[in-house]
């Protein structure tokens, strides 16, 4: 089995990256096969990205967190279904790692025999036979926080999904928070890399989005993957004038607290 992981953080591009990369047949199903949590069984939910904030009343403006329950999966099973839904029929296996949830990849694969104690660099060893790298990363954490703030509030994540709450509302401390939150989880990213040696192939939102089909085939090339047929979604751009109304005034109200 030939593997990659691509790592990353929230709206930097990497959910594009990877539909297209699935998309070309050659690149296994890069999904987020770790992204439900063992304490819920459910996806990271809206509240959760503030419970270190100290900002009650974010609260207010997202939807409430569902219980769930805790996975009862036992941990060979949970090896197997993650190494099977990721892989592709040329045996090449994809995924994509958010570093908000490598806390929980470590827990559940120190769970498997002779992982005790194991670091990410050993799980990922381990677990999927020492996977290629692609790193994601957006320069405008700005834009890249107002995104995910409008993502959390309406439960939309791309302009084609209906909103699933009331028109979104902006708040300072919500976005200079995922501001914080997102540089934090990508310099984790980099300090993690530069500790074990890794070298990542880079990919970044600019390129991604001004030309998408030629970066997946340099993606495809430097995992030394065939050549393939790359084909674009036909997705509309979520970025929109109140988008750029927030970003605008963010950058100015972060100037002024500065």
């Amino acid at each position: 089995m030939q593997a990659y992981l691509v790592c990353a953080v929230p709206r930097s591009g990497s959910t594009l990256l990877c539909e297209m990369l699935r998309d070309t047949g050659v690149a296994g199903q890069p999904l987020e096969h770790f992204e439900t949590l063992r304490s819920s069984s459910l996806p990271r939910q809206p509240r959760q990205y503030f419970e270190e904030a100290g900002l009650p009343r974010i609260a207010d403006l997202l939807a409430p967190s569902q219980p769930g329950a805790p996975s009862n999966e036992p941990p060979e099973a949970w090896r197997t279904r993650i190494r099977s839904e990721g892989l592709g029929g040329n045996r090449v296996w994809g995924g994509k790692l958010m570093w908000g949830h490598t806390e929980d990849l470590i827990a559940r694969a120190r769970a498997l025999p002779g992982l005790a104690g194991a670091d990410l660099e050993r799980v990922l060893h381990v677990l999927l036979d020492d996977p290629q790298l692609v790193f994601v990363t957006r320069r405008d954490k700005a834009a890249q926080a107002v995104s995910l703030w409008r993502a959390l509030q309406t439960q939309s994540w791309r302009a084609e999904d209906a909103p699933k709450a009331a028109a979104p509302v902006y708040d300072f401390a919500a976005v200079d928070h995922l501001v914080r939150q997102l540089e934090s989880d990508e310099r984790a990213w980099k300090a993690w890399f530069a500790r074990t040696g890794k070298a990542p192939f880079v990919v970044t939102y600019d390129q991604l989005e001004a030309a998408p089909a030629e970066t997946v085939a340099t993606v495809l090339h430097a995992l030394g993957l065939p050549e393939a047929v790359v084909s674009v979604p036909r997705l509309s751009r979520q970025r929109d004038e109140l988008s750029e109304a927030w970003i605008e005034r963010y950058r100015l109200e972060r100037g002024q607290a500065a």
